[in-house]
């Protein structure tokens, strides 16, 4: 067992961990301040149940380890609970344990992810049970499509997802996603966008109806997301080696131009560049990177990020177009940014992409799995939602948002500034 890579990757399960308080940060300084606790214990709420989850049998819906499996759906049972991954087989660089530890982290984060577009007017109870059942029959399964993959002795699949697997059978080439653009981020920006339909729009909303209530908040939040987000991006090489050196670069590069070419659209359009803009342009070149950052030169890195910026920038606007209340844009940054990301491989992917090989079978592939990810996420998110709202209730009443959903659902206050006992 190589200690090294051990510890490399507990480090990095420990730093992904940490991004889903950043995340809780960062959406809790988005919203209204008399929904804050609500908003970051929904994300708290998602680390408590999803880790349960995982170990009981998200783990071994995911990684269901069996040769030639590349089926949508798997299961081993052996790994329920755990149960066949707790000793380290001979021979193994590094603990199943550890691997099962990394992953539980991308489980958490990605169903914290989705909470951000029910923002102001979604009841705890609710989110948790969506949360339970989405994670089961659409994240865990997703995973399984993407991540479960292996290398036999002689460096050929011995298993595999069948995006990576299957899709290389077919064409030749398999999906790139090193680190989660299409199980992490296009499959939470899909859910976001269904939830959204579902619960419909936030009292009065309008284009500047509402302002983040704690920009500094936001800062630190996205300032905790980019430093767990080193363990997201590198720890998915499982090794400290080049390629996690060359993930880690990437993930320094890319969302530093993003964060750039967010503030210029901000102040070409609005006048001024905001804090805000800047910790959303970072968290969109993070996402954008997150599927390419092994696979990218920094160079094709900087140039990724800039587009995903400016992009994700404008495309936030999209919910006043087109109708649907994104509480805290998880699609303008979560679903266009992993979108592009995704694609952008079948250009500029090392050796891969249209301009090493000349031909576009990589773009092919990468949008198969893109379009699979986002359509299966929102039509069971919007099933789940749906079935929910319709039985026991999702959203708050009007009044109850009105009055302030701390209060209401948490019997709380984010901020007490008198002693009401004086």
């Amino acid at each position: 067992m190589d200690q090294g890579n051990t510890a490399f990757i507990l480090i990095a399960a420990a730093l992904v961990l940490l991004m889903t308080p950043g995340l809780a940060f960062f959406y809790g300084g988005l919203v209204k301040a008399k929904s804050v606790i609500s908003m970051m214990m929904m994300s708290f709420g998602a680390i408590g149940l999803i880790g349960v989850l995982w170990a009981l049998y998200g783990y071994a819906i995911a990684f269901p380890g069996a040769e030639g499996t590349v089926a949508p759906w798997s299961i081993d049972t052996g790994a329920l609970g755990l149960g066949n991954v707790l000793e380290t087989p001979e021979g193994a660089a590094y603990p199943p344990l550890a691997f099962v530890a990394f992953q539980a982290t991308f489980a958490i984060i990605t169903v914290a992810l989705v909470s951000g577009a029910i923002a102001d007017r979604a009841k705890f109870g609710a989110w948790m049970i969506f949360a339970g059942i989405w994670a089961t029959v659409v994240y865990f399964p997703v995973a399984s499509w993407v991540f479960n993959f292996g290398l036999a002795e002689d460096g050929s699949f011995a298993y595999g997802g069948w995006l990576t697997h299957g899709l290389q059978d077919v064409f030749g080439v398999g999906t790139i996603d090193f680190a989660g653009g299409t199980a992490v981020h296009i499959n939470a920006g899909a859910a976001a966008l269904a939830l959204a339909l579902v619960l419909g729009k936030r009292v009065g909303f309008a284009k500047g109806i509402s302002v983040p209530h704690n920009p500094p908040f936001v800062l630190l939040g996205a300032g905790l997301l980019w430093f767990g987000w080193f363990g997201f991006n590198a720890g998915s090489e499982l090794a400290a080696d080049n390629t996690a050196a060359l993930a880690f670069v990437n993930t320094i590069v890319a969302p530093a131009a993003a964060l750039l070419a967010w503030l210029v659209v901000e102040k070409i359009r609005d006048g001024k560049p905001t804090s805000v803009g800047a910790a959303s342009g970072a968290v969109a070149g993070l996402v954008a990177i997150t599927p390419a950052c092994g696979s990218l030169t920094p160079f094709f890195a900087i140039l990724l990020g800039a587009i995903a910026g400016s992009v994700c920038a404008l495309a936030i606007d999209l919910k006043f177009k087109l109708g649907f209340d994104d509480s805290l844009d998880v699609v303008g940054i979560h679903l266009v940014g992993g979108l592009i990301g995704t694609l952008y491989l079948g250009f500029f992917a090392n050796g891969s992409g249209l301009i090493y090989s000349g031909a576009l079978t990589q773009l092919v592939v990468q949008a198969i799995a893109a379009f699979s990810v986002l359509a299966y996420s929102f039509v069971l998110a919007f099933a789940i939602g749906f079935a929910i709202e319709k039985t026991i209730g999702f959203r708050i009443r009007n009044e109850d948002e009105i009055a302030g959903i701390d209060s209401v659902v948490h019997g709380e206050e984010g901020y007490v500034l008198t002693d009401a006992k004086a």
